[in-house]
């Protein structure tokens, strides 16, 4: 994918696909459920022609957080 795509790849709302075929949700809430509700990193490496690769690091422990 090109550093355009790569680059807004979590917004919410952005889609690279057909209007009414996909909502361009699913990659933003992964990102929060990993990273913001775990801690966690969620990145992302593509080479245009090549492919792409997504790695998700999650903390075995997490520090204490409180939800008031």
């Amino acid at each position: 994918m090109s550093e355009t795509v790569r680059s807004k790849l979590f917004d919410p709302f952005f889609t690279t696909k057909l209007i009414g075929k996909g909502t361009g949700l699913g990659m933003s809430i992964s990102y929060q459920i990993i990273v913001e509700r775990h801690g966690g990193k969620l990145t992302c490496q593509s080479t245009p022609g090549e492919g792409t690769e997504f790695a998700i690091e999650i903390p075995i422990r997490q520090s204490a957080v409180h939800v008031a």
